[in-house]
């Protein structure tokens, strides 16, 4: 009876993961993702980036990224997010998996998919440009996302809203049920410690 019950369960889990599986995916090419880009977590309306879906994985830093030499929250450490970029992140534990020193962007967009324009989007760093010159760029400077932090996003034409020095990190966290890891980006004001 146990094992009738056991398998029951696994069939429901199995068969609810593959209808979520199939409700996280676009009808776009999936050439060239690794697994866990096609699970997505939907970001707030807060900071303009709703609607918008965030892989599970946000996979390594840039190439040419620093990483920072002091940084306030070095790698490993717990701390809890302020943040509202997401649904879910505001008050979360998390813990850093990377700390860079580079210039940070707020920017303005219109998704390469057609989807709503998104303003005030946190954040971009000056690695995910395409050849954006010495930093920092200006405030209303046009440039080009090579990020694929959002669907829509790698490719988009973008607009710089503003900037910032602040050390910025990638981060693992639990929300809704929900585990992202390499979240990027949260900038240093955006932390406080857990």
């Amino acid at each position: 009876m146990r094992s009738r019950r056991s398998l029951g369960r696994l069939a429901a889990v199995v068969f609810t993961g593959a209808i979520v599986f199939a409700g996280c995916t676009d009808s776009g090419s999936e050439e060239g993702q690794t697994p866990g880009e096609s699970e997505a977590s939907e970001a707030s309306d807060g900071g303009g980036n709703g609607g918008m879906e965030h892989p599970m994985d946000g996979g390594p830093a840039p190439e040419g990224m620093v990483p920072a030499e002091d940084p306030e929250f070095p790698v490993g450490t717990e701390v809890t997010l302020t943040a509202d970029h997401m649904e879910g992140m505001e008050g979360a534990t998390a813990t850093i998996s990377g700390a860079f020193d580079t210039t940070t962007y707020s920017v303005s967009f219109t998704p390469t998919d057609g989807g709503e324009p998104v303003t005030d989007h946190k954040w971009v760093v000056h690695e995910e440009l395409e050849n954006p010159g010495e930093a920092p760029l200006a405030e209303g400077t046009e440039v080009v996302i090579t990020a694929d932090h959002m669907t829509g996003m790698e490719g988009a034409e973008a607009t710089i809203d503003s900037a910032t020095e602040e050390t910025v990190y990638m981060v693992d966290y639990e929300a809704d049920g929900m585990m992202m890891t390499n979240h990027k980006w949260v900038v240093e004001s955006e932390i406080e410690p857990a």
